[in-house]
C-alpha cells in the first residue's frame, strides 16, 4: 500500500521557474492531480550564542538563514489536513507547513475556511555555512503555539506580496526564532487545475496598500466631477440670466415708463 501511494504522489521543487532568486515554488500532486502549490519567499532569522573574547560571558549571535532553492521536498494532501516538508543542506535544516481546513458557523451560515495551524523549524547550529563557533552546537526545533495565520476562504489561494513576521519558540534555551515569509501565493485544498490557482484571498497589509493606490485616483475622479459638474451648472445660470429682460439699474431711464 505504502509503494502504490509512493508511485501516486509526485512532489516537484518548480522553484527554477520564478524570475526572483529567493522566491521558491513547490507543487505536490497525487492521482495525477496537483492538491497542494506553494510559492514564497523565506528567512529564518535565528539566534545562538556564542563565547565573548573573555572565554568566560556568553554574548548571542544571529544567523540569517535563507529558504535554499535546491531543497527537497515531501507533501501529503488531505480533505482537511495537509502538509508541506523542506529540507536543505543535507537536512541541516527542515521546515514543516500543516494547513486545517475548518467549518464555523456565521450570520450568513456556516462557511469553510483554511488556515496555516502549525509550523516545525528544525536546524542545526553545528552546521558552519549560517553558525559560527556556536556554544554546545546541536540540533534544535523552533515550533509555533497555538498557530491561526494565512486564513483564507475555503476554495481560494491565499496571496502576500508584504512581508509577514512569525515567530517561533525554540528548544534551544526559549529563544525566539522569527520566519520571515513574503511574496507567498499557496492553497493546500481544493485547487481546480493542475498548476492552476484558484482565486487569490489578498492579506488584509495589500488590500490596504492597494487602496492607499487607488485612493488618490479615486479622490482626483471625483474632484474631477466635481469641477465638470460646477462648470455646467455656471454654463446653465449664464444662459438663463442672458435669457431674462434686463431692468435697468439708472433710475432717469424709468422716465418713459407709464
Amino acid at each position: 500500500a505504502a509503494a502504490r501511494l509512493a508511485a501516486e504522489q509526485e512532489v516537484e521543487n518548480l522553484s527554477g521557474l520564478s524570475p526572483n532568486p529567493e522566491k521558491d515554488i513547490f507543487v505536490v500532486r497525487e492521482n495525477r492531480t496537483t492538491c497542494l502549490m506553494a510559492e514564497f519567499a523565506a528567512k529564518f532569522i535565528v539566534p545562538y550564542d556564542v563565547w565573548a573574547s573573555n572565554y568566560v560571558d556568553l554574548i548571542t549571535e544571529q544567523a540569517d538563514i535563507p529558504l535554499s532553492r535546491g531543497a527537497e521536498m515531501k507533501g501529503k494532501c488531505g480533505t482537511n489536513e495537509s502538509e508541506l516538508e523542506l529540507s536543505w543542506l543535507e537536512q541541516a535544516y527542515t521546515l514543516k507547513l500543516f494547513f486545517v481546513k475548518e467549518g464555523h458557523n456565521t450570520s450568513r451560515g456556516p462557511e469553510a475556511f483554511w488556515r496555516l495551524s502549525r509550523i516545525q523549524f528544525t536546524y542545526d547550529t553545528s552546521e558552519r555555512t549560517y553558525f559560527k563557533d556556536a556554544v554546545s552546537p546541536g540540533k534544535h526545533t523552533a515550533s509555533s503555539h497555538r498557530l491561526s495565520v494565512l486564513v483564507t476562504p475555503a476554495g481560494k489561494s491565499y496571496e502576500c506580496q508584504a512581508q509577514q513576521t512569525i515567530s517561533l519558540i525554540s528548544s534551544d534555551h526559549q529563544k525566539s526564532v522569527q520566519l520571515l515569509l513574503s511574496e507567498v501565493r499557496l492553497q493546500p485544498f481544493d485547487i481546480p487545475a493542475d498548476f492552476v490557482f484558484s482565486e487569490e484571498h489578498k492579506c488584509p497589509v495589500d488590500q490596504r496598500e492597494q487602496l492607499e493606490e487607488t485612493l488618490p485616483l479615486i479622490l482626483g475622479l471625483i474632484l474631477g466631477l466635481v469641477i465638470v459638474i460646477t462648470l455646467g451648472i455656471y454654463h446653465v445660470h449664464l444662459k438663463l440670466t442672458a435669457s431674462q429682460v434686463q431692468i435697468p439699474r439708472d433710475r432717469s431711464q424709468y422716465k418713459h415708463m407709464g
